[in-house]
């Protein structure tokens, strides 16, 4: 199989698989196998999402809203916590068991708390987002720190750069692909960890939405914001993916260079 028809075949076949997924859960749904009520058709669905669509979007702003903010502090706490760990051996040897840790505790188990200390605003849901968020950025930083180039370090050495220099023009750039790697995964975390928290407390969000179908067994709009939030994380996802190939051009042109040889 040729490079360009490997490369349509591995765009296609996600698509298709999914729509295979679709028309089976169709026929299930319609050949009675389960009750609709308890397993609605993705017909059933899509029609909840459209009835309902003024209301989700209103949802998914304070969602969004909570998402970006969490996400945004988790991103700058994660370049300054693992810049100050490269630079310093005994701060790495002592906060990274700890950020080990903190991903043993189950987010569920530490919303209520939030929720108890920080009241039902928008506090608990960004602090929660940031927990959620912060570990996976500081660990791919960390590593893309850790594997910059020995010889072009060794280089700015003999130059006489700075260690500032060397950080800025080496250990940032190298760390770039990890970095990108650990946003896609956080982007995603933040979406889901808003709703959690917004299960346990408050006034809006896709949290509260579903919780607020699920009492009343509108299981058709339950598998709505399901689907929207799946929808949402996916287009945030590849929203990461074109903000790294407008950040590191190089990398996508060595990936196009080798699909055509």
């Amino acid at each position: 199989m040729s490079n360009n028809r490997q490369g349509v075949f591995n765009k296609v076949a996600p698509a298709c698989l999914l729509a295979m997924i679709l028309l089976l859960w169709q026929l299930a749904s319609s050949a009675g196998w389960m009750p609709r009520y308890m397993l609605p058709s993705p017909v059933d669905v899509v029609k909840a999402m459209a009835s309902d669509a003024p209301l989700l979007a209103q949802h998914a702003k304070t969602t969004l809203a909570e998402g970006f903010l969490g996400l945004g502090c988790s991103v700058l706490m994660a370049f300054v916590t693992a810049a100050l760990m490269d630079r310093y051996l005994f701060l790495q040897k002592a906060v990274y068991p700890l950020l080990v840790v903190t991903q043993t505790v189950p987010t569920v188990a530490i919303a209520p708390l939030l929720v108890l200390w920080l009241g039902y605003g928008i506090a608990p849901k960004v602090v929660l987002v940031i927990l959620t968020c912060y570990f996976p950025l500081t660990i791919s930083l960390l590593t893309g720190f850790a594997n910059a180039d020995e010889d072009a370090v060794n280089l700015m050495r003999a130059m006489g750069a700075t260690r500032r220099q060397i950080f800025w023009h080496i250990k940032l750039k190298s760390s770039m692909d990890q970095f990108f790697s650990g946003l896609r995964m956080a982007v995603s975390y933040a979406i889901v960890g808003a709703v959690i928290s917004e299960w346990l407390g408050g006034l809006n969000g896709l949290g509260v939405y579903m919780t607020r179908v699920k009492k009343s067994y509108a299981f058709d709009k339950m598998f709505a914001v399901i689907f929207l939030i799946s929808a949402i994380s996916l287009i945030l996802m590849k929203l990461v993916v074109l903000l790294e190939k407008k950040t590191m051009p190089w990398k996508y042109l060595k990936e196009k260079d080798r699909e055509e040889q």
